[in-house]
């Protein structure tokens, strides 16, 4: 193995090194460029071609990453790319995600440094999905579909090579979370009863978008034996009002994926997207009595509503508006609903993506 172990400077663009490509990998791993996991070594050539998939030219950058203020430049993002597994075809949804993540609103600094075990969700949206082979269907926040794993794994393998969440340093996760290794997933509009999530926020029916937020992994909600949607919404009502949630604290938006069994019922008692909102933001609140003074006392100077407590009747709601309810549909057959909270310090940013036919070199 070649004898430099000192990583290279981050303006050093190629690096050479003596050996092959296990050689290479050990030394991506102690220079701290990977997640743990083995990677595909980014050659030039590999790099070269990711970067012919991109809508940028490969010297342009999308801006800095905080919190180091690294600059996103396609070629890097082609690198963290192929390390993580991409295709080229896999470069709009990413290029797509670190611009939706540099909008003020969506606090990148404070996801990237904060004690809280949040990652970056990405929920790609649109005809992409299907042109792209993404799961948003059986297990689609898990293992098993290159697309959902590689484009999951490449924007945190950005947010720590360009950005500078690196654990322990910048990222001071306190126990960290699996879902920071990738979270990414496609919503399953043939199986939703409901008009598709990016069509409440500003996109239409034939663009593709992507949606990234700072969250939680996902809480599971099992409900196997209720058959009317009030049923249903309770127990996800329920099942969201905990007290050590962050979004008890700020609010913030967070994001309701029914099972498509679940949703089907649900909209079978006539509940549109956004009664289930208004439903939700009434029922899934903590009440004062569950939450023990010295907490309280926390809660309500750092949230800045003491003086609300009377006004909401002594139950805390975990958003402040129920439009910040992202309601959607993903997943396959099982009476299991899930409900992702955040980071809440911040809000989710959407950006459209850039088809293949959209992206023309001169």
């Amino acid at each position: 193995m070649s004898q430099w172990v000192a990583a290279p400077p981050p303006q050093q663009l190629e690096i050479e090194i003596e050996g092959d490509e296990s050689e290479a990998l050990e030394l991506l791993h102690a220079w701290g460029f990977t997640d743990g996991l083995p990677v595909v070594i980014p050659t030039r050539d590999r790099v070269d071609r990711l970067c012919a998939g991109a809508h940028h030219y490969p010297m342009e950058s999308l801006g800095t990453l905080a919190p180091r203020e690294g600059s996103a430049t396609l070629q890097k993002l082609a690198v963290n790319a192929v390390m993580a597994g991409c295709l080229p075809e896999h470069m709009p949804v990413l290029e797509a995600a670190i611009t939706a993540i540099r909008k003020p609103d969506f606090n990148l600094i404070g996801m990237q440094t904060t004690t809280h075990p949040c990652a970056l969700l990405c929920i790609v949206q649109g005809p992409t999905t299907e042109t792209l082979g993404m799961n948003a269907g059986p297990g689609c926040m898990g293992p098993g579909n290159r697309a959902n794993a590689s484009i999951g794994r490449a924007l945190r393998l950005v947010l720590q090579n360009v950005g500078g969440a690196v654990v322990g340093e910048a990222d001071k996760a306190t126990q960290g979370s699996p879902a920071k290794y990738g979270f990414c997933f496609a919503e399953n509009e043939s199986a939703s009863p409901w008009p598709p999530l990016r069509t409440t926020l500003g996109f239409g029916l034939a663009e593709s978008c992507v949606t990234v937020a700072a969250a939680e992994g996902p809480h599971n909600v099992n409900d196997h034996g209720s058959s009317d949607g009030e049923s249903i919404l309770n127990t996800i009502a329920e099942t969201m009002a905990t007290v050590g949630s962050n979004n008890l604290y700020v609010g913030g938006d967070h994001f309701v994926v029914f099972g498509p069994e679940h949703a089907a019922a649900v909209a079978k008692a006539g509940f549109s997207r956004e009664d289930v909102q208004a439903f939700l933001f009434e029922r899934a609140r903590v009440s004062t009595d569950r939450i023990s003074p010295q907490k309280l006392e926390e809660l309500t100077s750092w949230g800045g509503y003491a003086d609300r407590l009377e006004e909401w009747n002594g139950r805390i709601p975990l958003v402040r508006e129920a439009e910040l309810l992202r309601v959607l549909v993903a997943g396959g057959a099982g009476k299991h609903s899930c409900w992702i909270p955040t980071f809440a310090v911040g809000f989710a940013q959407s950006e459209r993506i850039e088809t293949q036919s959209e992206i023309c070199r001169i």
